[in-house]
């Protein structure tokens, strides 16, 4: 399989498991488990400004992030919509992607100030598996709030949803 094939496969998967999760995140009682339902959104909204962050540096762009969280806690419907938007982005950016770009090394300034370098298919590793990390963390708070947790495994994915690989 070549690496532009997996990278899309990847980033699939990631769309299919966020829509999971948030659909699962909005059935959350605000009055009942604001708390657990607060600290889910931080951690999914820490993905949200990576996932943005990355998607300056593969384009070699600046971004205006600070921090690896915003100050503010967005509403849960809204970042559900920018999750949605930001993985759609992903999705067509990979499928236009030239397969000779993938190894190519970006410079970039991390939110701390240091420099880095990457190459353009680390940084995209990297997104698929820091926001596969970071839903576990959430997932674990959800299922600690008596939630069943979708199942959202690549192994689900790859056989419930073949579509989303088309």
């Amino acid at each position: 399989m070549q690496t532009k094939a997996l990278l899309k496969t990847l980033f699939d998967y990631k769309a299919w498991a966020n829509d999971e999760l948030y659909q699962l995140l909005g059935t959350m009682s605000e009055a009942t488990q604001s708390r657990e339902r607060h600290d889910a959104i931080r951690i999914l909204n820490h993905v949200y400004v990576v996932d943005q962050i990355f998607q300056a540096n593969v384009q070699g762009k600046p971004h205006s992030f600070t921090g690896l969280n915003t100050p503010e806690t967005p509403e849960w419907s809204a970042l559900r919509d920018s999750v949605a938007a930001t993985d759609r982005w992903y999705i067509e950016y990979v499928r236009e992607l030239d397969e000779a770009k993938v190894a190519d090394i970006i410079d970039f300034t991390f939110v701390d100030g240091k420099p880095g370098r990457m190459s353009r298919g680390e940084m995209l590793l990297h997104v698929v598996t820091h926001g596969n990390y970071h839903r576990g963390a959430a997932g674990r708070i959800l299922f600690q709030a008596g939630l069943q947790l979708p199942r959202d495994t690549m192994t689900v994915f790859l056989h419930s949803a073949p579509q989303a690989t088309a």
